[in-house]
């Protein structure tokens, strides 16, 4: 009997089918973000990144061109198993001969179309956008869509909505809707004077950009946070902000676990937004104090996030991507570690004996309830994702394939 068989046999002994597991967890997509390779620089023309965010490390091998960023893409999702879409920031723009000549609020789908036919070369599910609201001069005073100035509000709202017409035909190519994601930086270092007046600004931005978008190819989603760098006293876009607009207009809401307060976890907040929408939209990271989008591992909270979305029926309902940068390590194997650790949370909540423990949640019985959950953390989970890995054509050693493709290709880029 091989390891494999026979944690089946323990699993079914719990009332787990491991198989009906692989099937499932083998059909939920995970959007892996473009800007791990290049350290959220894109192709636009930024040399640095602002609003907020950083990267932080120097280590041998960023991608610095499309081309190499394409290269680099390619081999992290090689050794990445299960369904996988593509999510791109509009900075990503394949610009050519109109570099210079146009800014964002003038891209165009053509300026993404080899983006749509490269996920399609690589097997991509589909693929997913986001405006950049980021790393670009006409950030006023740090402002984009809550601006006072009329000219920059005007501008960023334009981009808004090249954006959604761009992320409209990323969906008409794939047969499946585009989440396009809505985050902006906006916000104050010190005390503001006024807390109202940007938002007020905020939500008239939005209701422009989203009068006229394709409901049949886009989700939109908005995004909030707690601060960024340089913005520690107030953010435009907070989690109250946002849920109300999003509820209140008939659109999604992304949770991002790192944009929180630290002793606030996204698990929690899955099932309270599932009780009200339709689609929830997640950006799965890994916070170290704050928002600090360290590569995402396999821990309690990831554990538990992905137990909200399995053990409520929700893999269709909860659009998984991951958002993280770090440029201290090999950026192919952060890309790979992470969605990979994704997925383990993912099957690990699918081997769960789910409905017996919520029975016993539901019958009072929180003494065997308690012994249960105890008993499943010791299960040979590890067993069955590397039957889940077998299947894929892959191993759990994927270092030194990454090593290799770092002596071969990385080292060389001087």
């Amino acid at each position: 009997m091989t390891r494999y068989e026979s944690a089946k046999e323990i699993y079914r002994s719990f009332g787990v089918d491991t198989e009906k597991a692989l099937l499932r967890l083998n059909e939920i997509p995970i959007s892996v973000h473009c800007w791990q390779g290049d350290d959220v620089l894109g192709f636009d023309g930024a040399d640095s990144l602002s609003g907020g965010i950083q990267t932080t490390g120097n280590y041998l091998g960023r991608a610095r061109t499309p081309e190499e960023l394409l290269q680099d893409i390619e081999k992290a999702f090689s050794l990445m198993p299960g369904k996988k879409r593509l999510n791109i920031h509009a900075c990503y723009a394949f610009l050519g001969t109109d570099k210079g000549l146009l800014d964002r609020d003038a891209y165009s789908y053509k300026h993404f179309e080899p983006w749509v036919d490269f996920a399609k070369k690589i097997g991509c599910d589909g693929v997913d956008f986001n405006p950049t609201f980021f790393a670009h001069p006409k950030m006023k005073d740090g402002l984009s869509l809550s601006s006072p100035d009329e000219a920059t509000r005007a501008f960023w709202v334009e981009h808004g909505k090249r954006s959604l017409e761009i992320a409209a035909e990323m969906g008409r190519a794939f047969g499946k809707p585009c989440l396009m994601n809505i985050w902006i930086p906006d916000g104050y270092k010190d005390v503001p004077a006024d807390r109202l007046g940007p938002r007020l600004r905020l939500k008239k931005s939005l209701d422009e950009m989203l009068e006229n978008y394709d409901k049949e190819w886009v989700i939109p989603a908005v995004e909030s946070k707690v601060f960024g760098i340089g913005v520690e006293s107030y953010t435009v876009g907070n989690n109250e902000f946002y849920q109300n607009y999003a509820a209140s207009r008939g659109i999604c809401c992304l949770l991002d676990n790192g944009h929180y307060h630290p002793t606030e976890v996204v698990s929690d907040k899955i099932p309270s937004l599932l009780a009200f929408y339709d689609t929830v939209a997640l950006h799965v990271t890994r916070p170290i104090r704050w928002d600090s989008d360290h590569v995402v591992l396999f821990e309690d909270e990831l554990k538990e996030i992905a137990k909200e979305i399995v053990r409520n029926d929700a893999t269709e309902k909860v659009k998984i991507g991951l958002d993280y940068f770090d440029a201290s390590i090999n950026r192919i194997s952060a890309w790979v570690t992470g969605e990979r650790a994704m997925q383990k949370a993912l099957l690990y909540a699918l081997l769960l004996p789910n409905d017996a423990l919520k029975a016993l949640q539901d019958a009072g019985d929180f003494t065997q309830l308690m012994y249960c959950q105890e008993r499943v953390k010791t299960l040979p989970f590890g067993d069955v994702w590397e039957e889940y890995l077998a299947r894929a054509g892959m191993k759990d050693d994927y270092y030194t394939d990454v090593l290799d493709y770092e002596k071969s290709v990385l080292e060389r880029r001087k």
